[in-house]
């Protein structure tokens, strides 16, 4: 099983974002992600399609950004043209969730639904031949720098079994308090990508934690399961 990092802007330094990057890029990882937030959804406030247009100039790496937002619908368009090459709504805010994932494929981006803490999987079950990503929140959204909800590791087990199933190839992703103690479980519960934010970039040497956070999943990933 293959198994991908993918660090979250939302605890970099935003005076030294390119920077930033450019320290995760020389780590290794395979992915950057966004979190996009409107204060309604979730309790806080991030960044919009300027910063993913910004941030789009400085990397080759795929963008993945993640929809935190009430009428995710009215900004896939923006998103899209501003470089992103994934883009995640959430399951609990989409009447129409199959329609909305639809249209991000037809603006040439892979299509991903996110489940909070308390959505059970089953939730994906009508759209999971639908999906290019599933992404479980091992957090509750809003805030970085959280701490990893144990029952998560069922839930991303279970999560793998439904992929599995259908014989999806969709990413399995999973999005807070990933670090050194958390990625080895994850990743043999069944995650192939992971979303690590503070613990990579608040970190003195990002370069340096990406690099080990990307060892500890591979060498995980490569460890025969029982």
């Amino acid at each position: 099983m293959s198994v991908r990092l993918a660090p979250s802007i939302l605890s970099a330094d935003f005076a030294a974002l390119g920077a930033a990057i450019q320290a995760v890029e020389r780590g290794g990882v395979d992915q950057i992600h966004l979190d996009v937030m409107d204060g309604h959804f979730v309790p806080n406030l991030t960044i919009g399609p300027a910063i993913v247009k910004a941030v789009r100039r400085i990397t080759s790496l795929p963008l993945d950004v993640h929809l935190m937002v009430t009428n995710p619908d009215q900004y896939l368009e923006a998103f899209a043209s501003a470089g992103a090459n994934a883009m995640t709504v959430h399951v609990e805010i989409l009447p129409h969730l199959h329609r909305t994932l639809g249209a991000i494929k037809k603006l040439g981006c892979r299509a991903g639904a996110a489940i909070n803490p308390s959505t059970p999987p089953e939730a994906l079950s009508e759209v999971l031949d639908d999906l290019d990503i599933v992404l479980v929140m091992s957090v509750n959204p809003g805030f970085g720098g959280q701490a990893f909800i144990p029952h998560t590791e069922s839930k991303i087990q279970r999560v793998r079994q439904m992929l599995d199933a259908r014989r999806s190839r969709a990413d399995l992703s999973v999005d807070g308090g990933i670090d050194r103690s958390t990625v080895g479980r994850v990743v043999m519960a069944g995650a192939t990508v992971l979303v690590a934010g503070a613990a990579i970039f608040d970190s003195p040497d990002p370069e340096r934690t990406a690099k080990e956070l990307r060892a500890l999943a591979l060498e995980a990933a490569s460890a025969p399961r029982s």
